[in-house]
């Protein structure tokens, strides 16, 4: 990976964290405002978590990349899960758990996405 890659890296990833954890969102039975604040947090929260991972893989390299990608998507778990709790109109799955859920998701169909491209 180049410097210069990390803007396409980080708006390629943005999208794909958007298409998946909204539709999963929308399978757990969320709607409207609930879609709407798991869009904009991941507007706010994704950018910079691959931001700082993507920097940190150039500058340090793998090993310390995925240290650094586990801490802050641990920290972006409790985060999300915190305002979703404050903005969620449907509350019937803690904030927490659907946080847990989303992120495990987007994660996990983006390293699959990510193979079946790169």
């Amino acid at each position: 990976m180049k410097i210069s890659d990390l803007p396409r890296i980080i708006l390629y990833s943005l999208i794909i964290t958007l298409v998946i954890e909204c539709l999963i969102g929308f399978i757990l039975g969320f709607r409207k405002k609930d879609l709407l604040n798991i869009f904009l947090v991941n507007v706010l929260t994704n950018p910079l978590l691959n931001a700082i991972v993507g920097s940190v893989n150039y500058y340090f390299g793998l090993k310390i990349r995925t240290i650094v990608l586990i801490i802050l998507e641990i920290i972006v778990v409790i985060i999300e899960g915190y305002i979703y709790q404050k903005y969620f109109k449907r509350r019937k799955i803690n904030p927490y758990i659907v946080s847990l859920i989303l992120n495990i998701a987007s994660f996990g169909l983006g390293r699959i996405i990510n193979n079946f491209i790169y």
